[in-house]
């Protein structure tokens, strides 16, 4: 069964930081509005002129690197991940592959990225994702996503 809150904000900034262990200007995650429990999620990114990023990637011509498109995608998927933990503070989730990756369009500011990512298979600690990232309903990134949780004192 899906989750979704009035207001469209399943979990905010603050709900994020408790699971993930980014912080700006690395946590690329505003909101969580969607979650189907270890099934799927739903996720934005408001991008902003004031990005860190954009001071150098183009200036006159400012583009989201495609890298940090993907990083926000997996920090969803991250998120759906541990969500299913009984506590997920005590676990990371490290990036083992990114596959299929293509990028449709530039992303650029003004822009809402919407991530959608879907768990295609979790064997152990490793999980198998397929990410999406639209922006105005158009696509404009796809990745096939692997990754692995490890204890965060072990790290």
């Amino acid at each position: 069964m899906s989750e979704t809150k009035q207001g469209g904000t399943l979990f905010g900034t603050a709900e994020i930081e408790a699971m993930l262990p980014h912080r700006y200007p690395m946590l690329l995650v505003d909101r969580i509005i969607e979650m189907d429990p270890g099934k799927r999620i739903v996720g934005l990114k408001n991008v902003t002129m004031n990005e860190w990023f954009f001071q150098g990637h183009f200036p006159g011509h400012p583009i989201m690197p495609g890298v940090l498109i993907v990083e926000a995608m997996a920090q969803c998927g991250g998120v759906l991940v541990l969500k299913m933990l009984k506590e997920p503070e005590s676990k990371l989730f490290y990036f083992m592959s990114i596959d299929e990756c293509k990028f449709r369009r530039p992303v650029t500011p003004g822009d809402t990225l919407k991530f959608v990512l879907v768990v295609e298979k979790i064997k152990g600690n490793i999980c198998r994702m397929r990410g999406e990232a639209f922006v105005d309903g158009e696509l404009a990134c796809e990745a096939v996503l692997l990754s692995m949780l490890l204890d965060r004192q072990g790290a």
